[in-house]
């Protein structure tokens, strides 16, 4: 197993933050797109990233931040990208078709691109024509803010090209990570996409004032239902009571600092989807990823009440009342 020499993160957010947290652990340098030459500047300067967990320090040292994309995968043997979906393409768009060659891939993104209703591997494939061996997934059950404060977590990474899931894993794991090697990518990064649906769900039916013994029905419905889809897509040997898939949906729709579940929760709270999206000034990516797994799934047609149900809150401003009291009789 050969350990990556120069690694990149691709994004300003929040969990790119974590995953440079996590990275500065093992290697003497990291290199970071920020798009924002001020926040970047920012971040040269003080050592912490001033709009996201800007608890975390780094060594200045070890950090080569730039806003030149194309200087910093050009330096850079593996990438990781961790750049909302909705804005991928568009991060992506200074790049020419042979800008990846030879590069590792890795989509800590868990989410769908939008423009092509396409999972981050299969977009990347389709468009930069990375081979799949190539490509690889990294998910959770992981949140950015307990990174920060260096609480044990855990994270899959997956990818069908075995050397380099395990040299991703051996950058990431430390102290407080652990780390899970996985062949599943497609059953990964899709049910990544969908626990983020289940979580707005769980988020919809907490703002309307549902309880515990409810949202417990709920949410083992859910991986039922993510067990069918993923099925369906991609029909492999996989156990969806791995953390992979369970465990990555319940932290996603029961803690705190989901974005997903708090988003559901103001929709369900009575706030409109744009209000929601402007108060949060983050990005749930549930909020794409259902109108995408609806469209994917027209041709696999896989029982899917719960994406159904946020879909028509959603996108057809069906009202939440009415449509969770037409799914808690789907239920069982």
């Amino acid at each position: 197993m050969n350990s990556p020499s120069t690694i990149a993160v691709i994004g300003g957010g929040s969990w790119a933050t974590a995953l440079v947290k996590m990275l500065c652990n093992n290697v003497q340098k990291v290199n970071w797109w920020i798009r924002d030459e001020e926040t970047a500047a920012y971040i040269r300067k003080f050592s912490h990233n001033p709009k996201y967990i800007s608890s975390v320090e780094f060594k200045a040292s070890q950090l080569n931040v730039s806003t030149d994309l194309k200087a910093i995968l050009n330096d850079s043997q593996y990438i990781i990208l961790a750049v909302p979906s909705a804005f991928l393409k568009d991060a992506l768009s200074v790049l020419d078709k042979n800008s990846f060659n030879g590069k590792i891939v890795f989509s800590a993104i868990k989410g769908i691109v939008p423009e092509h209703n396409k999972i981050v591997g299969e977009f990347l494939m389709q468009e930069y024509k990375i081979p799949l061996e190539n490509i690889g997934v990294i998910s959770g059950p992981c949140h950015a803010e307990e990174v920060a404060m260096e609480k044990l977590s855990y994270l899959t990474i997956a990818s069908t090209g075995a050397a380099n899931a395990e040299a991703m894993a051996s950058i990431l794991t430390c102290r407080y990570i652990k780390t899970t090697v996985s062949d599943d990518i497609y059953g990964t990064e899709y049910s990544s996409v969908m626990k983020n649906v289940i979580a707005i769900a769980a988020g919809i039916c907490h703002g309307l004032g549902y309880g515990d013994n409810f949202l417990s029905v709920l949410i083992s419905n859910g991986i039922q239902e993510i067990k069918r889809f993923v099925d369906a897509v991609h029909p492999i040997t996989r156990d969806i009571k791995d953390s992979a898939y369970l465990g990555d949906l319940l932290v996603t729709a029961y803690s705190q600092y989901s974005r997903n579940r708090t988003f559901g929760s103001m929709v369900g709270k009575g706030y409109s989807v744009r209000s929601a999206q402007m108060e949060m000034n983050m990005i749930a990516e549930g909020y794409y990823g259902v109108k995408c797994i609806h469209e994917i799934n027209k041709l696999f047609k896989a029982e899917m009440p719960i994406t159904e149900a946020v879909f028509r809150i959603l996108y057809e401003r069906v009202s939440p009342t009415l449509e969770m009291r037409v799914l808690s009789d789907k239920l069982s």
